[in-house]
Protein backbone atom coordinates (compact mmCIF):
# COMPACT_ATOMS: atom_id res chain seq x y z
CA UNK A 1 0.00 0.00 0.00
CA UNK A 2 1.20 3.43 -0.39
CA UNK A 3 1.34 5.97 2.29
CA UNK A 4 -1.94 8.38 0.74
CA UNK A 5 -4.11 4.60 1.17
CA UNK A 6 -4.02 4.18 5.01
CA UNK A 7 -6.07 6.35 7.46
CA UNK A 8 -5.32 9.88 7.19
CA UNK A 9 -4.72 10.06 10.79
CA UNK A 10 -2.00 7.34 11.25
CA UNK A 11 -0.26 8.65 8.00
CA UNK A 12 2.33 11.07 9.91
CA UNK A 13 3.13 8.30 12.12
CA UNK A 14 3.50 5.33 9.92
CA UNK A 15 7.21 6.45 8.06
CA UNK A 16 9.29 7.49 11.67
CA UNK A 17 11.54 10.61 11.39
CA UNK A 18 15.13 10.64 13.29
CA UNK A 19 14.21 11.61 16.52
CA UNK A 20 14.46 11.32 20.21
CA UNK A 21 18.25 10.89 22.06
CA UNK A 22 20.21 7.86 22.78
CA UNK A 23 23.02 7.43 25.37
CA UNK A 24 25.75 4.64 26.74
CA UNK A 25 25.11 4.46 30.68
CA UNK A 26 27.67 2.16 32.37
CA UNK A 27 25.90 -0.30 34.39
CA UNK A 28 28.78 0.34 37.38
CA UNK A 29 29.51 3.77 38.02
CA UNK A 30 26.07 4.95 36.05
CA UNK A 31 27.95 8.07 33.72
CA UNK A 32 26.61 8.27 30.57
CA UNK A 33 28.46 8.90 27.16
CA UNK A 34 27.65 10.03 23.77
CA UNK A 35 27.15 7.47 21.23
CA UNK A 36 28.94 9.15 18.69
CA UNK A 37 31.85 7.19 19.55
CA UNK A 38 31.78 3.11 19.73
CA UNK A 39 31.98 2.17 23.16
CA UNK A 40 31.94 -1.14 24.40
CA UNK A 41 32.94 -0.79 28.10
CA UNK A 42 32.70 2.10 30.25
CA UNK A 43 35.87 4.34 30.05
CA UNK A 44 36.28 4.66 33.65
CA UNK A 45 35.52 1.65 35.22
CA UNK A 46 35.30 -0.64 32.58
CA UNK A 47 31.65 -1.94 32.94
CA UNK A 48 29.28 -3.11 30.72
CA UNK A 49 27.20 -0.32 29.09
CA UNK A 50 23.29 -0.05 27.94
CA UNK A 51 21.73 2.41 25.49
CA UNK A 52 19.05 4.17 26.37
CA UNK A 53 16.99 7.33 25.15
CA UNK A 54 16.90 9.88 27.98
CA UNK A 55 13.78 11.30 26.17
CA UNK A 56 11.85 7.93 26.31
CA UNK A 57 8.63 9.76 28.43
CA UNK A 58 7.77 11.37 24.69
CA UNK A 59 6.54 7.93 23.51
CA UNK A 60 4.51 7.40 26.74
CA UNK A 61 2.70 10.51 25.20
CA UNK A 62 1.52 8.34 22.19
CA UNK A 63 -1.25 5.95 23.37
CA UNK A 64 -1.14 2.90 23.54
CA UNK A 65 -3.78 1.88 20.74
CA UNK A 66 -2.08 3.81 18.60
CA UNK A 67 1.56 2.56 18.57
CA UNK A 68 -0.45 -1.14 17.94
CA UNK A 69 -1.74 0.64 15.34
CA UNK A 70 1.14 2.36 13.99
CA UNK A 71 2.90 -1.11 13.93
CA UNK A 72 0.27 -3.59 12.30
CA UNK A 73 -0.23 -0.65 9.60
CA UNK A 74 3.65 -0.75 9.12
CA UNK A 75 3.93 -4.42 8.24
CA UNK A 76 1.86 -3.24 4.88
CA UNK A 77 4.42 -0.22 3.89
CA UNK A 78 6.33 -1.79 0.87
CA UNK A 79 9.38 0.28 2.41
CA UNK A 80 12.26 -1.97 3.36
CA UNK A 81 13.96 -0.39 5.77
CA UNK A 82 10.94 -0.89 8.26
CA UNK A 83 9.91 -4.34 6.89
CA UNK A 84 12.53 -6.14 9.45
CA UNK A 85 13.38 -5.32 12.92
CA UNK A 86 12.83 -1.44 12.40
CA UNK A 87 9.10 -1.75 12.18
CA UNK A 88 9.65 -1.10 15.90
CA UNK A 89 12.50 2.42 15.13
CA UNK A 90 11.43 4.60 17.95
CA UNK A 91 12.22 2.14 20.26
CA UNK A 92 15.22 0.25 18.34
CA UNK A 93 16.97 3.23 16.99
CA UNK A 94 15.46 6.28 16.88
CA UNK A 95 18.17 8.86 16.41
CA UNK A 96 18.85 6.80 12.62
CA UNK A 97 17.30 7.71 9.38
CA UNK A 98 15.99 5.16 7.51
CA UNK A 99 18.65 5.46 4.25
CA UNK A 100 21.03 4.44 7.20
CA UNK A 101 19.06 1.39 8.08
CA UNK A 102 20.70 -2.10 6.45
CA UNK A 103 18.13 -4.40 6.36
CA UNK A 104 18.26 -8.24 4.69
CA UNK A 105 15.40 -9.41 5.36
CA UNK A 106 15.77 -10.53 9.04
CA UNK A 107 12.74 -10.46 11.42
CA UNK A 108 9.02 -11.18 11.71
CA UNK A 109 9.94 -14.91 11.79
CA UNK A 110 7.48 -17.51 12.01
CA UNK A 111 5.77 -19.38 15.56
CA UNK A 112 4.99 -21.98 14.55
CA UNK A 113 2.02 -24.08 17.19
CA UNK A 114 3.52 -27.54 18.46
CA UNK A 115 1.38 -30.60 17.02
CA UNK A 116 -0.77 -32.42 20.15
CA UNK A 117 2.02 -35.04 20.39
CA UNK A 118 4.60 -32.03 21.63
CA UNK A 119 1.73 -30.58 23.59
CA UNK A 120 1.41 -33.45 25.57
CA UNK A 121 4.93 -33.96 25.67
CA UNK A 122 5.79 -30.32 27.35
CA UNK A 123 2.14 -30.25 29.41
CA UNK A 124 0.78 -26.91 28.01
CA UNK A 125 0.41 -25.17 24.20
CA UNK A 126 3.52 -24.02 23.13
CA UNK A 127 4.79 -22.22 19.81
CA UNK A 128 8.50 -22.57 18.44
CA UNK A 129 9.99 -18.87 16.83
CA UNK A 130 11.58 -19.84 14.18
CA UNK A 131 15.05 -17.76 14.41
CA UNK A 132 16.68 -20.16 12.01
CA UNK A 133 14.50 -18.76 9.22
CA UNK A 134 16.67 -15.05 9.09
CA UNK A 135 19.34 -14.56 6.51
CA UNK A 136 22.18 -15.95 7.88
CA UNK A 137 19.29 -19.04 9.86
CA UNK A 138 19.95 -17.53 12.95
CA UNK A 139 18.42 -14.46 15.34
CA UNK A 140 22.20 -13.17 15.49
CA UNK A 141 21.00 -11.15 12.32
CA UNK A 142 18.67 -9.22 14.24
CA UNK A 143 21.24 -7.88 16.61
CA UNK A 144 23.60 -6.85 13.54
CA UNK A 145 20.67 -5.60 11.39
CA UNK A 146 20.96 -2.62 14.38
CA UNK A 147 25.29 -2.82 14.63
CA UNK A 148 25.82 -2.55 11.26
CA UNK A 149 22.68 -0.20 10.51
CA UNK A 150 24.16 2.16 13.00
CA UNK A 151 28.16 1.74 11.70
CA UNK A 152 26.27 2.68 8.40
CA UNK A 153 25.19 5.79 10.08
CA UNK A 154 28.46 6.66 11.04
CA UNK A 155 30.04 6.52 7.90
CA UNK A 156 27.33 7.97 6.21
CA UNK A 157 27.45 11.04 8.92
CA UNK A 158 31.26 10.99 8.17
CA UNK A 159 32.37 9.45 11.63
CA UNK A 160 34.19 6.63 10.64
CA UNK A 161 35.44 5.08 7.62
CA UNK A 162 37.19 1.91 6.82
CA UNK A 163 35.94 -0.33 9.64
CA UNK A 164 37.17 -3.89 10.43
CA UNK A 165 34.14 -5.14 12.04
CA UNK A 166 35.63 -8.10 14.66
CA UNK A 167 33.73 -10.97 16.61
CA UNK A 168 34.71 -13.75 18.90
CA UNK A 169 32.08 -17.08 17.81
CA UNK A 170 30.56 -20.52 18.00
CA UNK A 171 29.53 -19.80 15.00
CA UNK A 172 26.31 -18.28 14.56
CA UNK A 173 27.54 -14.35 15.46
CA UNK A 174 30.37 -14.98 12.84
CA UNK A 175 27.89 -15.86 9.85
CA UNK A 176 25.76 -13.06 10.43
CA UNK A 177 28.42 -10.38 11.17
CA UNK A 178 30.27 -11.41 7.79
CA UNK A 179 26.78 -11.56 6.06
CA UNK A 180 26.04 -7.85 7.36
CA UNK A 181 29.84 -6.88 7.12
CA UNK A 182 29.28 -7.76 3.31
CA UNK A 183 26.59 -5.94 2.20
CA UNK A 184 28.43 -2.73 3.73
CA UNK A 185 31.51 -3.07 1.44
CA UNK A 186 34.02 -1.21 0.74
CA UNK A 187 33.59 0.63 3.82
CA UNK A 188 33.38 -2.48 6.49
CA UNK A 189 35.23 -5.64 6.57
CA UNK A 190 35.19 -8.52 8.90
CA UNK A 191 37.46 -10.60 11.02
CA UNK A 192 36.18 -13.63 13.25
CA UNK A 193 37.86 -15.80 15.60
CA UNK A 194 36.55 -18.93 16.57
CA UNK A 195 37.44 -22.11 18.55
CA UNK A 196 39.09 -24.62 16.25
CA UNK A 197 37.00 -27.33 16.17
CA UNK A 198 33.94 -26.47 17.92
CA UNK A 199 31.92 -24.77 15.06
CA UNK A 200 30.33 -26.55 12.92
CA UNK A 201 31.07 -27.29 9.13
CA UNK A 202 27.86 -26.18 8.32
CA UNK A 203 28.61 -22.33 10.32
CA UNK A 204 32.47 -22.12 9.54
CA UNK A 205 31.41 -21.92 5.64
CA UNK A 206 29.21 -19.41 6.25
CA UNK A 207 31.79 -16.48 7.15
CA UNK A 208 34.20 -17.90 4.78
CA UNK A 209 31.91 -17.57 1.68
CA UNK A 210 30.57 -14.02 2.81
CA UNK A 211 34.52 -13.32 2.78
CA UNK A 212 35.88 -12.72 6.05
CA UNK A 213 38.71 -12.87 7.62
CA UNK A 214 38.73 -16.16 10.42
CA UNK A 215 41.55 -17.01 12.37
CA UNK A 216 40.70 -20.58 14.69
CA UNK A 217 42.32 -20.69 17.67
CA UNK A 218 42.55 -23.63 20.62
CA UNK A 219 40.59 -23.27 23.81
CA UNK A 220 36.66 -22.15 23.59
CA UNK A 221 34.68 -19.13 23.15
CA UNK A 222 35.45 -17.63 26.25
CA UNK A 223 39.47 -17.56 24.92
CA UNK A 224 37.85 -16.18 21.94
CA UNK A 225 36.24 -13.40 23.52
CA UNK A 226 39.28 -12.64 25.66
CA UNK A 227 41.14 -11.89 22.39
CA UNK A 228 38.25 -9.71 20.82
CA UNK A 229 38.18 -7.45 23.88
CA UNK A 230 41.95 -7.38 24.30
CA UNK A 231 41.86 -6.36 19.99
CA UNK A 232 39.10 -3.44 20.90
CA UNK A 233 40.70 -2.07 23.55
CA UNK A 234 44.00 -1.55 21.33
CA UNK A 235 42.99 -0.94 17.85
CA UNK A 236 40.25 0.67 16.06
CA UNK A 237 38.06 -2.15 15.60
CA UNK A 238 34.44 -2.36 15.89
CA UNK A 239 33.57 -5.32 18.19
CA UNK A 240 30.43 -7.21 17.23
CA UNK A 241 29.85 -9.44 19.93
CA UNK A 242 26.87 -8.56 22.66
CA UNK A 243 29.06 -6.29 24.46
CA UNK A 244 28.19 -4.28 21.95
CA UNK A 245 25.42 -2.57 23.38
CA UNK A 246 23.34 -1.81 19.88
CA UNK A 247 23.13 -5.45 19.16
CA UNK A 248 21.21 -5.66 22.23
CA UNK A 249 18.82 -3.12 20.65
CA UNK A 250 18.38 -5.11 17.34
CA UNK A 251 17.57 -8.38 19.79
CA UNK A 252 14.82 -6.45 21.33
CA UNK A 253 12.70 -6.77 18.05
CA UNK A 254 11.78 -10.47 19.24
CA UNK A 255 10.01 -9.33 21.97
CA UNK A 256 8.43 -7.00 20.32
CA UNK A 257 7.05 -9.61 17.56
CA UNK A 258 5.91 -11.71 20.18
CA UNK A 259 3.87 -9.03 21.94
CA UNK A 260 2.14 -7.95 18.30
CA UNK A 261 2.09 -11.94 17.75
CA UNK A 262 -0.42 -11.87 21.14
CA UNK A 263 -2.22 -8.58 20.31
CA UNK A 264 -0.18 -7.58 23.11
CA UNK A 265 -1.86 -9.69 25.78
CA UNK A 266 1.20 -11.78 27.14
CA UNK A 267 -0.57 -11.93 30.70
CA UNK A 268 -0.64 -16.08 30.28
CA UNK A 269 2.40 -16.26 28.37
CA UNK A 270 5.76 -17.90 28.74
CA UNK A 271 9.27 -16.96 26.74
CA UNK A 272 11.50 -19.71 27.18
CA UNK A 273 15.13 -19.56 25.58
CA UNK A 274 19.01 -20.53 25.89
CA UNK A 275 21.54 -18.31 28.02
CA UNK A 276 24.66 -18.87 26.40
CA UNK A 277 26.82 -15.15 26.83
CA UNK A 278 23.48 -13.81 28.25
CA UNK A 279 22.73 -11.23 25.67
CA UNK A 280 19.43 -12.10 24.01
CA UNK A 281 17.62 -12.86 27.72
CA UNK A 282 18.69 -9.15 27.84
CA UNK A 283 17.67 -8.06 25.22
CA UNK A 284 14.38 -10.10 25.92
CA UNK A 285 13.69 -8.47 29.24
CA UNK A 286 14.73 -5.27 28.06
CA UNK A 287 12.16 -5.13 25.03
CA UNK A 288 9.10 -6.10 27.42
CA UNK A 289 9.83 -3.76 29.86
CA UNK A 290 9.87 -1.12 27.16
CA UNK A 291 6.66 -1.84 25.54
CA UNK A 292 5.30 -2.07 29.49
CA UNK A 293 6.73 1.40 30.49
CA UNK A 294 5.29 2.70 27.33
CA UNK A 295 1.78 1.47 27.95
CA UNK A 296 1.44 -0.88 24.92
CA UNK A 297 1.73 -3.85 27.57
CA UNK A 298 -0.45 -4.49 30.17
CA UNK A 299 1.23 -7.64 32.04
CA UNK A 300 5.02 -8.80 31.86
CA UNK A 301 4.93 -12.30 30.24
CA UNK A 302 7.19 -15.18 32.11
CA UNK A 303 10.74 -15.65 30.63
CA UNK A 304 12.69 -18.69 31.49
CA UNK A 305 16.44 -18.87 31.06
CA UNK A 306 17.83 -22.21 30.12
CA UNK A 307 20.96 -23.47 30.63
CA UNK A 308 22.65 -27.39 30.13
CA UNK A 309 24.45 -28.33 33.13
CA UNK A 310 27.85 -28.27 30.96
CA UNK A 311 27.77 -24.69 30.89
CA UNK A 312 25.40 -23.14 34.11
CA UNK A 313 26.67 -19.94 35.89
CA UNK A 314 23.80 -17.92 35.19
CA UNK A 315 21.87 -20.78 36.69
CA UNK A 316 23.60 -21.37 39.82
CA UNK A 317 23.66 -17.40 40.40
CA UNK A 318 19.98 -18.09 40.88
CA UNK A 319 20.14 -21.01 42.87
CA UNK A 320 20.89 -19.10 46.01
CA UNK A 321 17.35 -17.79 47.17
CA UNK A 322 18.72 -14.55 49.48
CA UNK A 323 19.58 -11.97 46.68
CA UNK A 324 22.22 -10.18 49.18
CA UNK A 325 24.07 -13.48 48.89
CA UNK A 326 24.24 -13.77 45.78
CA UNK A 327 27.34 -14.01 43.80
CA UNK A 328 28.59 -14.35 40.57
CA UNK A 329 31.07 -17.28 39.78
CA UNK A 330 32.43 -18.11 36.11
CA UNK A 331 32.35 -21.71 35.22
CA UNK A 332 34.35 -23.91 33.31
CA UNK A 333 32.47 -25.32 30.39
CA UNK A 334 32.21 -29.16 28.99
CA UNK A 335 31.40 -30.03 25.65
CA UNK A 336 27.59 -29.47 24.69
CA UNK A 337 25.64 -30.17 21.25
CA UNK A 338 24.45 -26.19 22.43
CA UNK A 339 27.71 -25.14 21.26
CA UNK A 340 26.28 -21.46 21.33
CA UNK A 341 25.01 -21.90 24.83
CA UNK A 342 28.79 -22.95 25.61
CA UNK A 343 30.15 -20.14 27.68
CA UNK A 344 31.12 -20.14 31.69
CA UNK A 345 31.78 -16.08 31.45
CA UNK A 346 28.37 -14.15 30.10
CA UNK A 347 29.75 -10.89 28.55
CA UNK A 348 26.13 -9.59 29.52
CA UNK A 349 25.47 -11.10 33.79
CA UNK A 350 25.72 -7.79 34.81
CA UNK A 351 22.68 -6.56 32.24
CA UNK A 352 20.99 -9.54 33.30
CA UNK A 353 21.03 -8.75 37.45
CA UNK A 354 19.98 -5.56 36.38
CA UNK A 355 16.76 -6.01 34.29
CA UNK A 356 15.91 -9.60 36.09
CA UNK A 357 15.79 -7.33 39.59
CA UNK A 358 13.85 -4.42 37.27
CA UNK A 359 11.38 -7.49 35.89
CA UNK A 360 10.56 -9.06 38.75
CA UNK A 361 10.03 -5.86 40.76
CA UNK A 362 7.68 -4.05 37.87
CA UNK A 363 5.78 -7.13 37.56
CA UNK A 364 5.15 -7.12 41.80
CA UNK A 365 6.14 -11.07 41.67
CA UNK A 366 8.61 -13.55 40.54
CA UNK A 367 8.16 -13.08 36.42
CA UNK A 368 11.94 -14.35 35.67
CA UNK A 369 13.07 -17.89 36.48
CA UNK A 370 16.10 -20.37 35.04
CA UNK A 371 15.87 -24.15 34.91
CA UNK A 372 19.23 -26.39 34.51
CA UNK A 373 18.37 -29.10 31.73
CA UNK A 374 20.79 -32.43 30.89
CA UNK A 375 22.77 -32.65 27.31
CA UNK A 376 20.59 -36.00 26.98
CA UNK A 377 16.83 -33.89 27.22
CA UNK A 378 19.25 -31.07 24.80
CA UNK A 379 19.41 -33.79 22.06
CA UNK A 380 16.10 -35.77 22.37
CA UNK A 381 14.32 -32.91 22.72
CA UNK A 382 15.64 -31.67 19.26
CA UNK A 383 14.97 -34.61 17.22
CA UNK A 384 11.28 -34.98 18.94
CA UNK A 385 10.51 -31.46 17.92
CA UNK A 386 11.82 -32.07 14.34
CA UNK A 387 9.94 -35.45 14.05
CA UNK A 388 6.70 -33.38 14.75
CA UNK A 389 6.87 -30.81 12.10
CA UNK A 390 9.50 -27.98 13.58
CA UNK A 391 13.43 -27.25 12.25
CA UNK A 392 15.01 -26.81 15.44
CA UNK A 393 18.57 -26.80 16.55
CA UNK A 394 19.82 -27.88 19.69
CA UNK A 395 19.46 -24.93 21.02
CA UNK A 396 15.73 -25.43 20.75
CA UNK A 397 15.72 -28.05 22.01
CA UNK A 398 16.92 -26.85 25.05
CA UNK A 399 14.18 -24.61 24.73
CA UNK A 400 11.98 -27.42 24.68
CA UNK A 401 13.89 -29.54 27.80
CA UNK A 402 13.71 -26.04 29.80
CA UNK A 403 9.62 -25.56 29.48
CA UNK A 404 9.38 -29.11 29.99
CA UNK A 405 11.44 -28.72 33.55
CA UNK A 406 9.58 -25.02 34.24
CA UNK A 407 5.95 -27.18 33.63
CA UNK A 408 7.24 -29.73 36.14
CA UNK A 409 8.71 -27.26 38.76
CA UNK A 410 5.82 -25.52 38.43
CA UNK A 411 6.65 -22.48 37.15
CA UNK A 412 4.85 -22.81 33.86
CA UNK A 413 1.16 -23.21 34.81
CA UNK A 414 -0.49 -25.84 32.85
CA UNK A 415 -3.20 -22.98 31.47
CA UNK A 416 -0.68 -20.91 30.16
CA UNK A 417 1.06 -20.76 26.76
CA UNK A 418 4.52 -20.55 25.71
CA UNK A 419 6.86 -19.56 22.70
CA UNK A 420 10.14 -21.54 22.59
CA UNK A 421 13.54 -19.73 20.89
CA UNK A 422 14.69 -21.89 17.95
CA UNK A 423 17.66 -20.06 17.57
CA UNK A 424 18.81 -21.33 14.30
CA UNK A 425 18.03 -23.51 11.79
CA UNK A 426 18.85 -27.29 12.03
CA UNK A 427 20.63 -27.62 9.49
CA UNK A 428 23.30 -25.96 10.82
CA UNK A 429 23.59 -28.30 13.55
CA UNK A 430 22.68 -31.83 11.35
CA UNK A 431 26.33 -33.10 11.87
CA UNK A 432 25.20 -33.88 15.75
CA UNK A 433 22.05 -35.52 14.45
CA UNK A 434 23.98 -37.40 12.18
CA UNK A 435 26.45 -38.57 15.41
CA UNK A 436 23.66 -39.17 17.63
CA UNK A 437 21.99 -41.67 14.73
CA UNK A 438 25.33 -43.28 13.79
CA UNK A 439 25.73 -43.68 17.60
CA UNK A 440 29.41 -41.51 17.54
CA UNK A 441 29.05 -38.51 19.52
CA UNK A 442 32.02 -38.39 21.80
CA UNK A 443 31.33 -39.56 25.71
CA UNK A 444 32.28 -36.10 27.02
CA UNK A 445 29.05 -34.91 25.46
CA UNK A 446 27.11 -37.57 28.02
CA UNK A 447 24.54 -38.49 25.78
CA UNK A 448 23.28 -42.09 24.39
CA UNK A 449 21.23 -43.11 21.25
CA UNK A 450 17.71 -44.00 21.98
CA UNK A 451 16.99 -46.16 19.51
CA UNK A 452 13.47 -45.14 18.51
CA UNK A 453 15.04 -42.02 18.06
CA UNK A 454 17.36 -43.15 15.29
CA UNK A 455 16.85 -43.10 11.38
CA UNK A 456 18.79 -43.38 8.64
CA UNK A 457 18.40 -44.20 4.46
CA UNK A 458 18.32 -47.81 3.22
CA UNK A 459 20.07 -48.88 0.72
CA UNK A 460 17.30 -50.67 -1.91
CA UNK A 461 19.38 -52.78 -4.70
CA UNK A 462 17.88 -56.42 -4.80
CA UNK A 463 19.41 -58.52 -6.89
CA UNK A 464 17.47 -60.31 -10.23
CA UNK A 465 17.19 -57.23 -12.53
CA UNK A 466 19.49 -54.89 -14.52
CA UNK A 467 20.62 -52.00 -12.87
CA UNK A 468 20.84 -48.07 -14.27
CA UNK A 469 24.32 -46.57 -14.20
CA UNK A 470 25.47 -42.57 -14.75
CA UNK A 471 25.33 -42.14 -18.67
CA UNK A 472 23.73 -45.76 -19.21
CA UNK A 473 19.88 -44.82 -18.35
CA UNK A 474 17.62 -48.04 -18.60
CA UNK A 475 14.84 -48.77 -21.02
CA UNK A 476 12.51 -51.37 -22.41
CA UNK A 477 11.82 -54.66 -20.19
CA UNK A 478 15.18 -53.70 -18.44
CA UNK A 479 13.59 -50.35 -17.30
CA UNK A 480 10.17 -52.12 -16.61
CA UNK A 481 11.70 -54.79 -14.38
CA UNK A 482 13.63 -52.42 -12.57
CA UNK A 483 11.02 -50.10 -11.44
CA UNK A 484 8.38 -53.28 -10.63
CA UNK A 485 11.49 -54.85 -8.47
CA UNK A 486 12.41 -52.23 -6.35
CA UNK A 487 9.07 -50.77 -6.17
CA UNK A 488 8.24 -54.32 -4.66
CA UNK A 489 10.93 -54.27 -2.63
CA UNK A 490 9.64 -50.49 -1.16
CA UNK A 491 6.40 -51.78 -0.63
CA UNK A 492 7.19 -54.59 1.06
CA UNK A 493 9.62 -52.42 3.40
CA UNK A 494 6.44 -50.18 3.89
CA UNK A 495 4.39 -53.31 4.62
CA UNK A 496 1.95 -52.08 2.03
CA UNK A 497 -1.13 -53.77 0.92
CA UNK A 498 -2.08 -53.68 -3.03
CA UNK A 499 -4.89 -51.95 -3.60
CA UNK A 500 -8.24 -53.80 -4.08
CA UNK A 501 -8.58 -53.39 -8.10
CA UNK A 502 -4.78 -54.38 -8.18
Amino acid sequence: MKLADFPEALQPHLIPAPGGEMIYRCLGCQKTFPVQKLLYTCPDCRQVLMIEDPDFDRLKKVPAALWKKIFDFRKALKIPALSGIYRFHEFIGPILPLEAVVYLGEGHTPMIAANSILQKRAGVPFYFKNEGQNPSASFKDRGMASALSYINYLVQQGHAQNILAVCASTGDTSAAAALYAAYLRPHVRCAVILPHQKVTPQQLSQPLGSGAAVFEIPGVFDDCMKIVEHLSERYPVALLNSKNAWRILGQESYAYEIAQAFDYDLSRLAVALPVGNAGNITAVLSGFLKFYDAGILRALPKVIGVQSEHADPVYRYYQEPDPKKRRFVPVGVRPSVAQAAMIGNPVSMPRVIRLVDRFNETAGRQRVFFVEVTEQEIMDCQLLANRNGHIACTHGGESLAGLIRAVEAGQVEKDETAVLDATAHAIKFSGFQERYFSRTLAQEFNVYTRPELVNAPVLMQPGGCALPEPGRPLTGADLDGFVKTLSDAIAKALNLKKSPEQ
